[in-house]
């Protein structure tokens, strides 16, 4: 991956959910973790 490739804003949604979601699987909680790290930061 280039290092100007950020996550989508829908996709780090969807991560996010994935992340609450207790019945979510530990495959899908490390994609969903994988994907939220390459969110741009927030601005201050």
């Amino acid at each position: 991956m280039a290092k100007n490739e950020k996550t989508s804003k829908k996709v780090g949604t969807t991560a996010s959910k994935v992340l609450r979601d207790p019945k979510a699987s530990k495959a899908a909680k490390s994609a969903a973790g994988s994907a939220l790290t390459q969110r741009p930061d927030k601005k201050k």
